[in-house]
């Protein structure tokens, strides 16, 4: 059995909207994409460190795959980084048929909380969620987040998707994990606690 975590970065408030690049993602006309781009590298020192030195396997949503994949398989093969992400297993919740074209990626079918179920069952190290909003929206809604792993920016977006909809229930964490940068970015890391 193994732990399922998102690895979430947000602005004060909530929104996860396409922090790293303008054109990530423009949906409902969202047009201040790459906001956290001025704290990037101290926040990205900071995952490395705290998120990504032991091992894990990727749960995806389509299109931050489709992100994740046009990068990694252009990157360095010489640096540590992209040997360690090519290498993760990669599970793709898509409805899409097409090829998915990245070494040791997975395709995620049938009944979503089901099929997340199987895989927490499976022998093998942690599963990360990045970005992938719409799939985190439904792993929120049948309660399959075993840990929230935070970034919070210091900037208020006022519009675009927030991790926490309305629609959310109530739940109970405790704070296993904390942390900041120089910039000011705030890191929390979660798990569920008895209600």
């Amino acid at each position: 059995m193994r732990d399922l975590a998102i690895l979430t970065f947000q602005s004060l408030d909530g929104v996860m909207q396409a922090p790293s690049q303008p054109e990530e993602d423009v949906t409902g006309g969202f047009d201040l994409g790459g906001w956290a781009q001025p704290y990037w590298e101290d926040v990205m020192e900071q995952v490395k460190v705290e998120a990504m030195s032991a091992p894990y396997d990727f749960l995806y949503g389509r299109k931050t795959y489709d992100l994740f994949a046009a990068h990694w398989q252009n990157a360095d093969p010489n640096e540590a980084a992209t040997q360690t992400i090519n290498q993760a297993q990669k599970y793709v919740v898509t409805s899409r048929s097409d090829d998915l074209g990245w070494v040791n990626a997975n395709r995620v079918e049938g009944n979503l909380p089901e099929a997340i179920g199987n895989l927490k069952r499976m022998d093998g190290p942690l599963l990360q969620v990045h970005g992938s909003w719409a799939l985190i929206q439904q792993l929120l809604e049948h309660d399959l987040i075993d840990e929230f792993r935070l970034w919070t920016f210091p900037v208020i977006l006022g519009k675009g998707k927030k991790l926490f909809q309305d629609a959310v229930t109530r739940r109970s964490l405790k704070q296993i994990r904390s942390g900041s940068t120089p910039g000011g970015v705030s890191m929390g890391f979660y798990r569920r606690a008895v209600d």
